[in-house]
């Protein structure tokens, strides 16, 4: 694939999308892709990260569960795969396999220091969408947590008072 391609992959990536030309030129030039053909696995549940994925072609499921059911998630071409894994090496949550024969760009996490060093205003920019995803998260969380309560509160039998 032509630089070019990859930088417009790279660029409907989440967070990725955050960097400037400049910097996606910089991922799309460090970066390597690895071609997988349907049924490769690209890592494993467990594994230590190596960094990031964005498919650029084809396919990728994630498994958390391995017990034979249909993956829980599909990526497509420009879907990010292990957004942790780009700032620190962490274990796989996990196991990804192409569906059908795929690409990925691999972005490490000596790469992304890199760029954010080096790009800072991008830096700024992903960290404040993290923020943002961290808040939409907990206040998921929250509403779970609160409706957990409330159907607790309904099945919990009244109970007597102290004596009776």
């Amino acid at each position: 694939m032509a630089l070019d391609d990859d930088i417009a992959i790279l660029s409907r990536a989440p967070l990725f999308n955050l960097l400037e030309r400049d910097a996606l030129r910089l991922v799309a030039f460090a970066s390597e892709t690895r071609n997988l053909r349907a049924g490769d696995v690209l890592f494993r549940k467990g594994d230590r990260s190596d960094g990031g994925y964005v498919v650029s072609r084809g396919a990728v499921a994630l498994d958390a569960g391995e017990d034979g059911a249909p993956a829980a998630f599909v990526a497509g071409p420009g879907s990010l795969v292990g957004q942790a894994a780009l700032f620190t090496r962490i274990a796989r949550p996990a196991t990804a396999t192409a569906q059908e024969d795929s690409a990925v760009i691999r972005v490490t996490p000596s790469l992304m220091r890199r760029v954010l060093e080096e790009f800072p205003a991008a830096a700024a920019a992903m960290q404040e969408a993290m923020a943002e995803e961290l808040a939409r998260l907990t206040q998921g969380l929250e509403q779970v947590r609160q409706k957990l309560i409330a159907i607790d509160g309904e099945e919990t039998p009244a109970r007597p008072p102290d004596g009776e």
